[in-house]
C-alpha cells in the first residue's frame, strides 16, 4: 500500500504524530512491545531506545518496507489482520495503519484481548479523508479518469475521538483520545502531490498501467496546486489526525 521511497520524503512530518502518541503511553518497564503496521521501522527503533529492556517487535505487510528496517527490534512481514502474538503484550502501538482497514473496530477489540495486565494500546490515524487532498482525487476518478478509476473504493472515514472512547471504554479500558490538525509547511514543487503519492494515490497507481501514471499524476498536480496554492515560504498543508491511548 505504501511506497517507502516517497513515504520517507516527509519523514519528520510523518514521525511527529508517532512521538506525540507514544509520549502519552505511561508504561515504565514493559517486557514485550509490538508495533503493528511498522512501515520501515525507524520509528519502531525509537521504542527500543525508550524501553531498552523490552523485546520490541514490528509487523508490516509490505516486504519493501520491512527490507528497510534498522537493526535492533525484531521485524516480521505479516498482515496485521492475521497476525497473533505468542504471549500477552505490554504495549501495542499502531501508527497510521487502521485508516486502511474497514474492520478496525473488530481489530481493536481483538488487540485489547492481547494486552497483559497493566497493558497499553496506542494508535493514531489520519482523519483527513474529506480534505481537498482526497476530495480532488476522488473527483478526478469520477470524471476525467472514470473509465479507468471510477470504481476505486473511496475509503471509509475513521470516526471522531468520541467513537474510540466509547469503543475502548466499553472494553474495560481507561481512554485518552484527542485530535490534532497539523499545518505542515511543505517545500518544493507540487509537495502535496509528493506527499500523497506514497499513500493515498497508491490504489490508483496500482490500478493504472505504468504508461498512464504520468498523465494521471499531472492531472492530480494541477488540481492540488489549485487546492493548496504555494506561498513564498512553502505550501501550507493542514492534516488532521485522530489519537487514542488506552490502559488496562
Amino acid at each position: 500500500m505504501w511506497d517507502p521511497e516517497v513515504y520517507e520524503r516527509y519523514a519528520a512530518e510523518r514521525g511527529r504524530p508517532f512521538h506525540e502518541l507514544v509520549g502519552r503511553v505511561g508504561a515504565r518497564s514493559p517486557e514485550y512491545v509490538v508495533d503493528l503496521g511498522c512501515g520501515t521501522g525507524e520509528l519502531t527503533a525509537t521504542l527500543l531506545a525508550r524501553w531498552p529492556g523490552a523485546r520490541v517487535h514490528g509487523v508490516d505487510a509490505s516486504p519493501a518496507m520491512i527490507a528497510k528496517a534498522p537493526p535492533g527490534p525484531d521485524f516480521e512481514v505479516a498482515d496485521v489482520r492475521d497476525w497473533r502474538p505468542s504471549r500477552p503484550v505490554d504495549v501495542i502501538v499502531s501508527n497510521a495503519l487502521l485508516q486502511w482497514l474497514p474492520e478496525r473496530r473488530d481489530l481493536l477489540a481483538r488487540w485489547r484481548g492481547w494486552l497483559a495486565e497493566d497493558g497499553w494500546l496506542a494508535f493514531q490515524m489520519p482523519g483527513n479523508f474529506d480534505a481537498p487532498s482526497h476530495a480532488v482525487v476522488r473527483d478526478l476518478c469520477r470524471t476525467t479518469w472514470r473509465a479507468e478509476l471510477g470504481d476505486v473504493p473511496r475509503g471509509a472515514t475513521v470516526g471522531d475521538p468520541e467513537e474510540y472512547v466509547d469503543l475502548l471504554a466499553g472494553l474495560g479500558l481507561t481512554v485518552d483520545a484527542w485530535e490534532t490538525t497539523y499545518v505542515h509547511v511543505l517545500p518544493g514543487e507540487d509537495p502535496v502531490l509528493n506527499w500523497i503519492k506514497g499513500t493515498a494515490l497508491r490504489p490508483m497507481l496500482d490500478r493504472l498501467p505504468p504508461e498512464r501514471h504520468a498523465a494521471f499524476l499531472a492531472d492530480c498536480a494541477r488540481a492540488l496546486r489549485e487546492a493548496y496554492p504555494p506561498r513564498p515560504y512553502g505550501t501550507p498543508f493542514p492534516f488532521r489526525r485522530i489519537f487514542a491511548v488506552a490502559h488496562s
